[in-house]
């Protein structure tokens, strides 16, 4: 099976304009679309994991996998077109700061799938790769 990335207009219809979808009050292209876009990286661990939540929202695969630790990074990935992503709530986050090199951030995400919800309940591992932070692994919380 070929994996290719989904486009972002067939994700979604945000714009740079749009409330941005990781929930904090700025639009999506000051937001976490800044990110996105690059050079700039995203400088905690919580605003990591907020716009790698936007990324799969927008379905925007290449920088989900450029967030992504070296060591646990898949080749490549799909995203599921009947996943619709509807909600971010960051419930707790550990170090992190300008001065650790690893950090968690615990988060549940609402979403619905072919119109059923369901909420993704995960613990988050980030580290500094060549002084930037990426996603390391997850474990899921009940």
């Amino acid at each position: 099976m070929s994996r290719r990335p989904t486009s972002r207009a067939a994700r979604s219809a945000v714009t740079a304009a749009s409330p941005c979808p990781c929930g904090l009050p700025a639009t999506y292209g000051d937001c976490c679309g800044r990110f996105h876009t690059g050079p700039a990286t995203a400088p905690t661990p919580e605003l990591l994991m907020r716009s790698r939540y936007s990324a799969f929202v927008v379905g925007d695969t290449r920088y989900l996998l450029t967030t992504w630790a070296p060591a646990t990074r898949p080749p490549d990935m799909d995203l599921d077109p009947a996943m619709r992503w509807t909600g971010l709530e960051i419930l707790d986050t550990t170090d992190g700061s300008a001065f650790h090199t690893t950090g968690t951030v615990t988060f549940r995400a609402r979403f619905t799938r072919q119109g059923s919800p369901g909420t993704l309940h995960e613990r988050s591992r980030f580290a500094r790769h060549e002084g930037a932070w990426v996603y390391v692994d997850g474990t899921f919380e009940e």
